[in-house]
């Protein structure tokens, strides 16, 4: 692998990052300012879609399995078209340039240079030639329409406005147009019933008044009978001679 990778320079090994479309048009650019060098362009498909398309005397186009079956095919320039699956495939190209190598490799296929250059022991230098590059779309973010901007005598007017706001009175606010709610029905199964009066009915065999409440009523406004009454016992104080204290002073 060594001996292979020191055919070329670093400086002579190059990617040129492109879109698929355009490949074919980058490789006639690359060919027209190489006309003094013999070429080979190799690719991992079919080589009749580049035949198609390019045709010049000091160009010669192989696919892998027939470069590497001859090492006697040699090139001053290699350009490849894609990157084979394996790496030591693309190693096994490296060995029919002598002097200079590039590579058209569109965004997916630049994915696979990783284990080409592990097996190189160095990064692959990239070099974007204008109008072929890819180009990385940029999502538009959803912008707001700007206001415009407000003329001299615009901003008085709102200043104007929001002064005379701020120094109004708060109006007082009306209820008219509040929405007015119908009482509604209640049931009233669970309501405490109200207590009739307690009416007289009369006196019983033994002269007791009768009332319409429980038998063990007695309404003395009714009946006319005096409440019983009981006094309270009365306590008196104690009764203090202070003449005879005055008596008993004097006589010490």
């Amino acid at each position: 692998m060594s001996s292979t990778s020191s055919l070329i320079k670093a400086n002579n090994h190059r990617v040129h990052p492109c879109t698929s479309e355009r490949k074919i048009a980058l490789i006639k650019a690359i060919i027209s300012k190489n006309t003094d060098k013999e070429i080979i362009i190799v690719t991992s498909m079919d080589t009749k879609i580049i035949e198609d398309e390019i045709s010049y005397e000091n160009v010669k186009i192989f696919n892998d399995k027939t470069l590497i079956q001859d090492d006697s095919i040699k090139c001053e320039l290699l350009i490849s078209f894609d990157l084979p699956a394996k790496a030591v495939i693309y190693i096994a190209r490296l060995s029919h340039t002598t002097s200079h190598a590039v590579l058209i490799l569109n965004k997916s296929e630049q994915n696979l240079l990783y284990s080409i250059e592990t097996l190189l022991g160095r990064v692959i230098k990239q070099e974007i030639i204008e109008g072929y590059e890819e180009v990385k779309e940029i999502k538009k973010e959803d912008s707001y329409p700007r206001k415009k901007a407000l003329t001299k005598d615009q901003i008085k007017e709102v200043a104007k406005q929001r002064y005379e706001s701020s120094t109004q009175e708060p109006k007082e606010k009306s209820y008219d147009d509040k929405k007015t709610y119908d009482n509604k029905t209640k049931d009233n199964r669970w309501d405490k019933k109200k207590k009739e009066a307690n009416k007289y009915l009369g006196k019983d065999e033994n002269g007791k008044a009768i009332f319409s409440g429980k038998s063990g009523d007695r309404n003395h406004s009714y009946d006319g009978t005096p409440k019983d009454k009981y006094d309270k016992p009365i306590k008196k104080g104690r009764t203090i001679n202070i003449k005879a204290l005055k008596k008993k002073t004097d006589s010490k």
